[in-house]
C-alpha cells in the first residue's frame, strides 16, 4: 500500500504541476487505533511553481485526490488524499493548528523530499499556542461527545474520538507543549484510575485486535470520566492567556527559502 500511495503522490505532482514537500498519514493508522475497515488518510504540502505566485488571479489552495481505483478496491484499501499549498499550510501553522502539527509528527511519512517540514518543525515552539491547540481538541471531546456517547447504547469505537483529544488536552494542560499523535503515549501519561484504565486498556485491546464495535451499552466509568474532564478543561481553558508573539517574519523567510530551495 506504501508504494501504491507513493505512486499516488508523483502522479499528483505531474498532474498538477506541483512539488510535494510532505506527505503522511493521518487520522486513525498515526493515531494508533486503525479499524478493519479505516482507509487511509494521506495529508500532504505542496509548493506551485514561482510564476503561480505572481499571478494576479491565484487558484484555489487546496488539492484533494480521488481514488481512481475506488470501485475495484476493498474499503480498508481506499485512499483519502489532500493536501494544501504551501502558504495556505504556513498561515494555519502561524495559528499553531493542530491538524497540521499533528502531520508534522506522523509516524507514517510518505514522502519528505526537501527541507521545509524540518524547519516548520524547528518552529514549533516559537507558534505553539496552548489556547488554540487546547480549544480544538475541547470542540473536538465535546462534540464527538455529545453526538456518539449518549443514551443507553452507544457506537462502542466512538469511544477513541472523545478520549484521545480529552488526553491531549490533559496533556497541554500538564506540560504546555503540543501532544504526542499515538494514543498510546497519551494513555500511559494520563493519571487514571485502576478500573478506568483497565476498562479502556480492553477498549483498546479489542480495536487494536481488529473486532468490530457495533452499538453496544455504554460503558459508564470512561462516560463519567469523559464528561468530568471536559468540564474541567472548559474551566481550564478560560484562564489561558492570548498568545502575542508573531512569527511572521521567520515563516516568510521559511516560504523564500523552499522557494528556492525546490525550484532555484
Amino acid at each position: 500500500m506504501h508504494e501504491h500511495i507513493v505512486d499516488v503522490i508523483k502522479q499528483t505532482e505531474k498532474d498538477h504541476d506541483i512539488k510535494i514537500l510532505y506527505a503522511c498519514e493521518s487520522g486513525s493508522r498515526a493515531w494508533g487505533f486503525p479499524s478493519k475497515d479505516s482507509d487511509y488518510d494521506v495529508r500532504f504540502i505542496y509548493i506551485h511553481k514561482k510564476n503561480w505566485y505572481l499571478s494576479i488571479d491565484q487558484e484555489r489552495d487546496v488539492i484533494e485526490v480521488p481514488d481512481r481505483d475506488k470501485v475495484s478496491i476493498p474499503v480498508h484499501e481506499l485512499v483519502d488524499m489532500s493536501g494544501w499549498e504551501l502558504t495556505k499550510a504556513l498561515k494555519l501553522f502561524r495559528k499553531s493548528n493542530p491538524p497540521l502539527l499533528e502531520w508534522l509528527h506522523s509516524n507514517i511519512i510518505y514522502d519528505e523530499s526537501f527541507s521545509t517540514a524540518k524547519q516548520m518543525r524547528e518552529l514549533e515552539e516559537t507558534i505553539f499556542s496552548p489556547r488554540s491547540c487546547l480549544h480544538h481538541y475541547l470542540n473536538m471531546a465535546r462534540g464527538n461527545f455529545r453526538e456518539y456517547l449518549q443514551g443507553e447504547n452507544v457506537r462502542i469505537k466512538k469511544y477513541f474520538y472523545v478520549l484521545r483529544p480529552v488526553l491531549a488536552g490533559n496533556w497541554i494542560k500538564k506540560y504546555q507543549s503540543i501532544p504526542p499523535l499515538g494514543f498510546d503515549e497519551l494513555f500511559e501519561d494520563a493519571a487514571l484510575s485502576p478500573e478506568l484504565h483497565e476498562a479502556i486498556t480492553t477498549l483498546l485491546k479489542r480495536k487494536k485486535a481488529g473486532e468490530e464495535f457495533n452499538v453496544e451499552p455504554r460503558i459508564d466509568i470512561i462516560n463519567d470520566y469523559l464528561e468530568k474532564e471536559i468540564e474541567q478543561l472548559e474551566a481550564y481553558a478560560k484562564t489561558i492567556d492570548v498568545d502575542s508573539e508573531d512569527p511572521t517574519d521567520q515563516l516568510n523567510d521559511l516560504f523564500r527559502r523552499t522557494l528556492e530551495e525546490v525550484w532555484g
